[in-house]
């Protein structure tokens, strides 16, 4: 099917803006999974409080995961969140099956949430001049994830 969609984009600027959405979609796709994983997962003495903490981090990793998918399609670049697509381009660190000690979920997510974020500033410098718009959009759930990183690294402290 050709492209139903067309972009006030320089062809150039959708290419950047698309391919940093992409990447940003899936990472953020893992994340929630990861996180989902985790929820299911976690045993020990602060079970509650991480297993709530959880739920927090799958909830504003699916509404980051709607908004970078709606903003492709905004563009005119169809978004790939595909199991197989996430798998082979997650930028994510991952999750170990089975039971999880509340310290163990603590380091792991976060690691993933620093992985994350990484990407994230990498494609922000990436959009600065291809999409402002869609930069803009990077820079708010960047924002948000690092919040969410030193509340998680505080548990370590």
């Amino acid at each position: 099917m050709s492209n139903p969609i067309t972009s006030t984009l320089s062809d150039e600027a959708q290419k950047v803006a698309g391919d940093a959405l992409q990447g940003s979609l899936v990472d953020l796709i893992d994340l929630g999974l990861i996180a989902k994983q985790a929820h299911w997962n976690v045993v020990g003495s602060q079970f509650r409080s991480v297993h709530l903490q959880l739920d927090e981090l799958v909830t504003d990793s699916r509404t980051f995961v709607d908004e970078v998918a709606e903003r492709a399609a905004a563009i005119g670049v169809s978004p790939d969140g595909r199991a197989e697509t996430v798998a082979k381009t997650a930028a994510t660190v991952g999750f170990e099956a089975g039971w999880q000690q509340d310290d163990a979920v603590v380091g792991a997510i976060v690691k993933n949430l620093a992985a994350v974020v990484a990407a994230l500033r990498s494609r922000i410098e990436a959009t600065e001049s291809a999409d402002p718009v869609t930069q803009d959009l990077l820079i708010s759930i960047t924002a948000r994830l690092e919040q969410l990183h030193w509340m998680w690294q505080a548990q370590q402290a």
